[in-house]
């Protein structure tokens, strides 16, 4: 008896717990892993494919001219460091939508149209999947395949149920337009489908004004909510305007649209994180409802989103001078 006593109270004692012993190693992220290697290997002739960024003729981070003016505009106006708004930076928002729908927008004019800044692509992808699971009945995303592999993990941690649908043609190495219009032409009646506005990451094959044209009206008749992840604005044809085609086509169409603008590639803004999340609402009081839930989604998230970079974007987009020379 006097031996159980002491094993008990042997085996009771206080203790620290081993907490995070059936922790498992994540893989390393594919896209960004290749960044992590390309650091730590000393051949001095390496070249890093990972990560898409601007570098000079000596593979050196390089800062746009106008992101540099911008930013020493704002460091001699001496600007305060307080606390901006849920919805990040006030004159940032009006600007990015601007870029995205276009400076005669109607749907700007009709006021029409949520706009918030985000932490860049990634965190309007996160907040629009989140207003989705909350709102959208069917909780389902289909994506093109391929697509950026980070799309996956975000929808998929959104809560969202997602499925492929056919985009890329292996044997001709372009748009598989035949596969892709059957499968949207079969998507479920109140999916989301994600599109690429241009630019389409990671094959770099965009569809034809022509097949635009084709996907919106099915996409319409289907009844589905276009979900646009624009990271790339400029990069496709070198003009923003052009690049936004498809963007502005489906919203002249009539579609409820969503939104995802990243400034990390366009403005060589990566590590700012600058970007905005749009949705097009059929009213202005429809955009006062969809904002007031946007605003408690993005609170408990990241409460705001930081100052900095959002202040060089709208310094730039601002002024003529400045966007000139963007």
């Amino acid at each position: 008896m006097l031996s159980f006593f002491r094993r008990f109270m042997s085996s009771s004692q206080p203790g620290p717990l081993k907490w995070f012993k059936n922790v498992p190693a994540a893989p390393a992220d594919p896209i960004l892993g290749v960044t992590e290697a390309f650091k730590k290997d000393p051949n001095p002739n390496k070249i890093n494919l990972g990560v898409g960024a601007y570098r000079d003729d000596q593979g050196k981070p390089f800062v746009l001219r106008a992101v540099a003016e911008a930013e020493r505009q704002i460091v001699d106006a001496k600007m305060d460091k307080e606390y901006s708004t849920i919805t990040g930076v006030p004159e940032f928002a009006p600007l990015a939508a601007k870029l995205a729908f276009g400076e005669t927008s109607e749907v700007i004019k009709e006021g029409r149209v949520f706009t918030t800044q985000s932490i860049s692509g990634t965190g309007a992808l996160r907040i629009g999947g989140q207003f989705v699971e909350k709102f959208i009945p069917s909780k389902t995303l289909y994506y093109p395949t391929p697509t950026w592999a980070n799309h996956l993990p975000v929808f998929r941690n959104s809560g969202l149920t997602i499925h492929p649908y056919r985009y890329y043609d292996q044997s001709t190495l372009g748009f598989d337009v035949k596969g892709a219009l059957e499968d949207i032409a079969n998507m479920p009646e109140g999916s989301v489908i994600l599109l690429h506005a241009c630019a389409h990451n990671p094959t770099g094959v965009d569809p034809t004004k022509d097949q635009w044209k084709e996907m919106s009206r099915i996409i319409k008749d289907r009844k589905l909510l276009p979900f646009f992840d624009m990271a790339y604005q400029g990069f496709a044809s070198g003009d923003v305007d052009n690049d936004a085609f498809a963007l502005r086509y489906f919203v002249e169409q009539g579609h409820n649209v969503l939104v995802a603008q990243s400034f990390a590639k366009n403005m060589g803004l990566y590590g700012e994180r600058v970007g905005a999340f749009s949705i097009v609402c059929d009213s202005a009081e429809e955009v006062s409802r969809v904002g007031s839930q946007m605003k408690i989604i993005i609170r408990p998230m990241i409460s705001m989103p930081p100052l900095h970079g959002a202040r060089i974007a709208s310094r730039i987009l601002s002024d003529p001078v400045l966007k000139q020379s963007w």
